[in-house]
């Protein structure tokens, strides 16, 4: 668990879909949440989302509080990315999803992607000169659009937010925790 800061009155949007890997979206959201942020789950679609563990065993299913279409960009202090390689290639085909993400890092907001996640912002043309980490299997997209790729837990890169994997789940919700009360 790691050790947050008073976050009341702050927000937090998760974006997922199905198939994200459950501990990267439960973690940060309860560990937010436990510090006082108003932590909401955003997807293309109303209902529920399937958590899976590894890619390949389903897990729980997590409410869905509100559509991509319904997002108001001005309603969260930064969006979290959780991986899954379902989950992330999938949602980096969402025009919204990318649509969401390119607006929140031009304004500055903090936009935070692990594992997988990354995917979202290659796919969104949004790595460009930008040092990031991911999953070891993004290097190479990652250094083909742009982006320098390293091996570490957490990278801060202005407002732009990235781990490689739930092992770094501790480093990565400091850090948010960090840019939110930055």
């Amino acid at each position: 668990m790691s050790e947050l800061p008073d976050l009341t009155g702050k927000h937090v949007a998760i974006i997922a879909t199905d198939h994200f890997e459950e501990s990267e979206l439960t973690t940060p959201r309860d560990e937010l949440e436990a510090a006082g942020a108003d932590v909401r789950i955003f997807a293309p679609h109303e209902g529920t989302l399937q958590a899976m563990e590894g890619d390949v065993d389903k897990t729980i299913s997590v409410r869905v509080d509100g559509t991509l279409d319904g997002f108001h960009q001005q309603w969260p202090d930064v969006i979290v990315l959780p991986g899954g390689t379902v989950n992330a290639d999938h949602i980096r085909q969402d025009e919204q999803a990318r649509g969401i993400v390119s607006a929140a890092l031009e304004s500055g907001l903090p936009v935070a992607a692990i594992c997988h996640a990354p995917w979202l912002l290659v796919s969104a043309d949004l790595v460009k000169g930008r040092r990031l980490t991911s999953y070891p299997s993004l290097e190479v997209d990652i250094r083909n659009a742009g982006g320098e790729w390293v091996d570490e837990t957490v990278v801060v890169d202005g407002n732009l937010i990235t781990s490689r994997n739930p092992d770094d789940l501790p480093a990565f919700v400091s850090a948010i925790g960090e840019a939110l009360t930055a």
